[in-house]
């Protein structure tokens, strides 16, 4: 058993599943505190143990409702702030608004980086967090950023069904980077779908780079949203003569039309992480899930001990 009364976890609202498979294998117990709703939506934090001097980890992804979740993050960290807590490092698996980083248009804000202030403001000393939509974000933090990626676990997967014939593709220009890594660690080549978006939720495929004739494809994203990318994707891919198409993806936003669409899609499997929560009524048959509970926990504990977590990543 791992333990260390200076090392402290605990979870506010948004995934607190995630959070105590954490604690499960660290093997330490979930901090005592308690968020707390008045009757007109305000947000308060409770804190029932004792956190001086302590090294504390909170469990938060700012996914839906989005606003709610970043707003009870920032009121927990001032509240272990004010108790005097050694260290605070925010665990955020999911990096809401990680999508507006930088300005298209004039006049438009960037949300990303009003949200690193935010946390940094509140009083956080660190950020861990996976898969960031842009990782230039790190850059918005003048604090430590742990910066991890679910490629390694999602291509465990792949790697098990014994798939042959994979080739592996990047639904568009950005995640080729990634693509390339699960290629890599797959040992299969790789294709890149050329996409444009005309509008915010809206893509349109214009052509696909790199042969994926008679080959099983694995489309690899960052998030799958309202799944408009992902299933126009599979489906270029099926009539350039893929035998097959999977997709996987660190974040399942699903918002909007996309279990519909991936309902009715070519898809045979969607293997997502579980960095985001899936209620019930999104779990199809279709979509497998990997735990990033293992990687937090391995990741925490090498912060906690001063070690380095960049090995926890090396291609074999």
């Amino acid at each position: 058993m791992y333990y260390d009364r200076k090392l402290k976890i605990f979870s506010c609202t948004s995934n607190p599943l995630l959070a105590e498979a954490i604690a499960d294998k660290i093997e330490i117990p979930l901090g005592n505190g308690e968020i707390i709703r008045f009757s007109d939506g305000e947000v308060s934090v409770r804190i029932d143990e004792s956190v001086r001097g302590s090294d504390v980890y909170i469990i938060q992804p700012t996914c839906h409702p989005s606003n709610d979740n970043l707003m009870e993050l920032l009121v927990m960290i001032d509240a272990l702030k004010r108790a005097s807590a050694k260290r605070i490092t925010a665990v955020i698996p999911y990096y809401g608004y990680a999508r507006q980083d930088r300005k298209t248009r004039p006049r438009d804000p960037i949300t990303a980086k009003l949200v690193a202030n935010l946390l940094t403001v509140a009083g956080t000393d660190r950020i861990l967090t996976i898969d960031l939509h842009a990782g230039a974000i790190q850059g918005f933090f003048d604090i430590p950023v742990d910066h991890m990626t679910a490629v390694p676990l999602l291509a465990e997967h792949f790697a098990q069904k014994d798939v042959k014939d994979l080739v592996v593709v990047s639904p568009d220009m950005g995640g080729v980077t990634r693509a390339r890594d699960m290629a890599q660690r797959l040992r299969a080549p790789i294709a890149i779908i050329d996409k444009r978006r005309p509008k915010a939720n809206v893509a349109e495929i214009m052509d696909i780079i790199g042969d994926v004739k008679g080959r099983r494809a694995v489309l690899v994203d960052d998030i799958i949203d309202t799944a408009g990318t992902i299933v126009l994707g599979a489906q270029a891919l099926i009539e350039r003569g893929a035998t097959q198409v999977f997709a996987c993806c660190t974040h399942p936003v699903f918002s909007g039309p996309a279990l519909e669409r991936l309902a009715s899609s070519c898809l045979s499997e969607v293997v997502v992480c579980d960095t985001i929560p899936l209620p019930p009524e999104k779990q199809l048959p279709i979509i497998k899930k990997c735990s990033v509970a293992s990687l937090l926990a391995e990741a925490i504990v090498r912060i906690h001990e001063d070690l380095s977590i960049s090995t926890l990543f090396d291609a074999t």
